[in-house]
Protein backbone atom coordinates (compact mmCIF):
# COMPACT_ATOMS: atom_id res chain seq x y z
CA UNK A 1 0.00 0.00 0.00
CA UNK A 2 1.26 3.45 -1.20
CA UNK A 3 2.02 5.80 2.15
CA UNK A 4 0.27 8.86 0.57
CA UNK A 5 -3.38 6.63 0.32
CA UNK A 6 -3.50 6.26 4.09
CA UNK A 7 -6.19 8.29 5.35
CA UNK A 8 -5.88 10.39 7.97
CA UNK A 9 -7.14 8.77 10.54
CA UNK A 10 -5.20 5.88 10.69
CA UNK A 11 -1.95 8.24 10.92
CA UNK A 12 0.01 7.72 14.41
CA UNK A 13 2.24 10.45 14.69
CA UNK A 14 2.55 12.89 18.06
CA UNK A 15 1.17 15.76 15.82
CA UNK A 16 -2.11 13.51 15.76
CA UNK A 17 -1.93 12.57 19.83
CA UNK A 18 -1.80 16.23 20.16
CA UNK A 19 -5.04 16.63 17.82
CA UNK A 20 -7.07 14.54 19.50
CA UNK A 21 -6.28 15.90 22.92
CA UNK A 22 -7.20 19.32 21.53
CA UNK A 23 -10.10 18.21 20.16
CA UNK A 24 -10.98 16.79 23.41
CA UNK A 25 -10.68 19.66 25.30
CA UNK A 26 -12.78 21.51 22.78
CA UNK A 27 -15.31 19.08 23.35
CA UNK A 28 -15.22 19.85 27.12
CA UNK A 29 -15.19 24.10 27.09
CA UNK A 30 -18.47 23.43 24.31
CA UNK A 31 -20.39 21.66 26.92
CA UNK A 32 -19.18 23.32 29.84
CA UNK A 33 -19.67 26.86 28.02
CA UNK A 34 -22.89 25.60 26.99
CA UNK A 35 -24.21 23.87 30.17
CA UNK A 36 -22.53 26.45 32.76
CA UNK A 37 -23.73 29.63 30.38
CA UNK A 38 -27.43 28.64 30.97
CA UNK A 39 -26.75 27.73 34.84
CA UNK A 40 -24.53 31.02 35.07
CA UNK A 41 -28.21 32.70 33.72
CA UNK A 42 -30.32 30.96 36.28
CA UNK A 43 -27.80 31.96 39.15
CA UNK A 44 -24.72 34.19 38.48
CA UNK A 45 -21.82 33.20 40.23
CA UNK A 46 -18.21 35.38 40.00
CA UNK A 47 -16.28 32.44 40.12
CA UNK A 48 -18.42 30.76 37.29
CA UNK A 49 -18.27 34.03 35.20
CA UNK A 50 -14.44 33.96 35.31
CA UNK A 51 -14.37 30.42 34.44
CA UNK A 52 -16.87 30.99 31.65
CA UNK A 53 -14.34 33.60 30.54
CA UNK A 54 -10.96 31.72 30.37
CA UNK A 55 -12.49 28.60 28.74
CA UNK A 56 -14.20 31.65 25.92
CA UNK A 57 -10.99 33.04 25.84
CA UNK A 58 -9.40 29.21 24.79
CA UNK A 59 -11.94 28.33 22.01
CA UNK A 60 -10.85 30.79 19.33
CA UNK A 61 -7.05 29.48 19.79
CA UNK A 62 -8.34 25.57 19.44
CA UNK A 63 -9.95 26.53 16.26
CA UNK A 64 -6.84 27.94 14.95
CA UNK A 65 -5.02 24.91 15.98
CA UNK A 66 -6.78 22.35 13.87
CA UNK A 67 -7.08 25.10 10.81
CA UNK A 68 -2.77 25.08 11.08
CA UNK A 69 -3.01 21.23 11.73
CA UNK A 70 -5.72 20.81 8.52
CA UNK A 71 -2.89 23.21 6.73
CA UNK A 72 0.29 21.45 7.04
CA UNK A 73 -1.45 18.36 6.16
CA UNK A 74 -2.83 19.78 2.96
CA UNK A 75 0.68 21.26 2.25
CA UNK A 76 2.74 18.54 3.64
CA UNK A 77 5.99 19.02 2.10
CA UNK A 78 5.54 21.86 0.01
CA UNK A 79 5.93 24.42 2.64
CA UNK A 80 9.36 26.14 3.37
CA UNK A 81 11.39 26.01 6.45
CA UNK A 82 11.00 29.48 7.67
CA UNK A 83 6.63 28.86 7.07
CA UNK A 84 6.73 25.69 8.69
CA UNK A 85 8.70 27.02 12.24
CA UNK A 86 6.06 29.56 12.16
CA UNK A 87 3.13 27.16 11.57
CA UNK A 88 4.97 25.48 14.67
CA UNK A 89 5.59 27.79 16.56
CA UNK A 90 1.44 29.39 16.41
CA UNK A 91 0.42 25.66 16.72
CA UNK A 92 2.51 25.47 20.32
CA UNK A 93 0.81 28.75 21.70
CA UNK A 94 -2.89 27.59 20.56
CA UNK A 95 -1.88 24.19 22.73
CA UNK A 96 -1.04 26.35 25.61
CA UNK A 97 -4.24 28.11 25.43
CA UNK A 98 -6.01 25.00 25.01
CA UNK A 99 -4.30 23.39 28.18
CA UNK A 100 -4.83 26.95 30.04
CA UNK A 101 -8.61 26.84 29.50
CA UNK A 102 -7.96 23.90 31.84
CA UNK A 103 -8.19 26.72 34.70
CA UNK A 104 -11.69 27.53 33.57
CA UNK A 105 -12.38 23.86 34.17
CA UNK A 106 -10.76 24.05 37.32
CA UNK A 107 -12.46 26.93 38.63
CA UNK A 108 -16.28 25.40 37.15
CA UNK A 109 -14.98 22.17 39.47
CA UNK A 110 -13.90 24.15 42.50
CA UNK A 111 -17.15 26.23 41.85
CA UNK A 112 -19.30 22.98 42.92
CA UNK A 113 -16.66 21.24 45.30
CA UNK A 114 -13.73 22.73 46.82
CA UNK A 115 -12.06 19.25 47.28
CA UNK A 116 -13.19 18.27 43.55
CA UNK A 117 -11.31 21.24 42.59
CA UNK A 118 -8.36 21.15 44.09
CA UNK A 119 -8.08 17.45 42.75
CA UNK A 120 -9.14 18.18 39.68
CA UNK A 121 -5.90 20.61 39.96
CA UNK A 122 -3.67 18.42 40.73
CA UNK A 123 -4.42 15.92 38.89
CA UNK A 124 -4.69 18.25 35.67
CA UNK A 125 -0.91 19.32 36.59
CA UNK A 126 -0.30 16.27 36.76
CA UNK A 127 -1.37 15.03 33.47
CA UNK A 128 -0.31 17.71 31.13
CA UNK A 129 3.59 17.41 32.73
CA UNK A 130 3.22 13.80 31.61
CA UNK A 131 1.79 14.09 27.83
CA UNK A 132 4.06 17.07 27.34
CA UNK A 133 7.10 14.78 28.86
CA UNK A 134 5.99 11.56 26.64
CA UNK A 135 5.58 13.58 23.41
CA UNK A 136 8.74 15.42 23.31
CA UNK A 137 10.95 14.29 20.57
CA UNK A 138 13.82 11.65 21.37
CA UNK A 139 17.41 12.04 21.26
CA UNK A 140 19.18 9.63 19.42
CA UNK A 141 20.01 8.32 22.96
CA UNK A 142 16.75 7.86 23.83
CA UNK A 143 16.16 5.48 21.05
CA UNK A 144 19.04 2.87 22.07
CA UNK A 145 17.90 -0.01 24.06
CA UNK A 146 20.11 -0.96 26.73
CA UNK A 147 22.88 -2.98 26.70
CA UNK A 148 23.04 -6.23 29.09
Amino acid sequence: MDEKSVNVESRTSSQDKRWTIMAALLGTNTAFMLFQGIEQERNYTLIREVALTIIAVAIPFQGIYFLIYTYLLEHEGLIGDAHLLRLRKASAVCQMFGYGSLIGVALMWYNISNYVGVFFVLSSGCSVILIRTVMRPLDSKDNELPSH
